[in-house]
């Protein structure tokens, strides 16, 4: 299907469930979308490559960089379920970086293989944006669940410790964010991380060390704020991996740094509604994602 007729049928299968049932797991797993234009390498490793999507038309381009969840680990999909969204916002004249990484359960990911993934997914994409028409002056990062820790993490990388393994000082700057049921503070969340996803916090953080007895301060968003990002925190009401409380809990934190970050709850909707560009959510989602890319929102028709 051509990206410029993917739009209205995406829209057409929001209406139709207009009423359908919260999504659940296996709704989410079932999710696809278009094949990207280009599938780019930024490491050795078989999950450390990015999907790019490119509109129909002429550039530059604004970027979403997509970052999947999975509770940070390949159980659970991501990157195919991600080309859902990827394939709406090209339909909407949005170019997407599409990042697959390292997780947990997969050789060198976890501390320090993920963030450090996340570094050269965007070194990649800096590289090749001139080829592609891309605008990094106009750029957002996108992650669910645990890829809104990611993104997270993302917006903060200026603030890491020198000292820290995941020190880059020159990365490409990301300062609007969207959190989409995302599980982001690492130090507040430990006990929510662990009944959601069974996770420890030594897994996506690594072990304390002479070196690096807080093993937080390199990892943790909540710790790399201020940052002068601007966060949207979208939760659906019924999300019971990340809930509500998650989202204002760290806004509030974020906005009593000096950072900027709204709290947008999705009425009826469950953790994978708010990925899904067929879920009754998702206009109000994509409205968020234009609104970081200042991008006057067009009716949708």
């Amino acid at each position: 299907m051509r990206l410029s007729s993917l739009l209205p049928a995406l829209l057409l299968g929001a209406l139709l469930n207009a009423n359908a049932a919260p999504m659940k797991l296996d709704d989410y797993l079932a999710l696809n979308g278009p094949a990207p234009a280009a599938k780019l390498a930024y490491g050795p490793a078989p999950s450390q490559y990015a999907e790019l999507f490119v509109p129909q038309g002429a550039g530059p381009f604004p970027v979403a960089v997509l970052v999947h969840g999975g509770c940070w680990t390949s159980k659970f999909g991501g990157i195919r379920q991600f080309r859902n969204m990827a394939g709406a916002l090209a339909a909407r004249g949005i170019a997407v970086w599409n990042v697959e990484y390292r997780r947990v359960d997969e050789d060198g990911g976890g501390y320090p293989g993920m963030y450090l993934d996340m570094h050269a997914a965007l070194d990649l994409l800096a590289a090749t944006a001139s080829a592609h028409e891309l605008d990094l002056g106009r750029i957002v990062a996108v992650g669910h669940s645990a890829g809104g820790q990611l993104v997270q993490w993302i917006a903060g990388r200026a603030r890491i410790p020198a000292t820290s393994p995941l020190y880059r000082p020159d990365g490409l700057k990301v300062d609007r964010i969207v959190s989409l049921g995302g599980l982001a503070d690492l130090r507040h969340e430990a006990a929510l991380i662990k009944s959601s996803c069974d996770r420890d916090i030594a897994q996506l953080a690594g072990t304390p060390s002479a070196d690096r007895p807080d093993v937080l301060l390199d990892t943790n968003a909540a710790d790399l704020v201020p940052n002068g990002s601007r966060t949207w925190l979208v939760t659906g009401e019924l999300d019971t991996i990340s809930p509500p409380r998650v989202a204002h809990d760290y806004a509030a934190r974020a906005r009593a740094a000096g950072d900027v970050a709204k709290v947008v709850i999705l009425p009826q909707a469950s953790h994978y509604d708010e990925v899904a560009a067929t879920s009754p959510a998702w206009p109000q989602v994509l409205r968020v994602i234009e609104q970081a890319l200042e991008r006057p929102a067009r009716a949708a028709r």
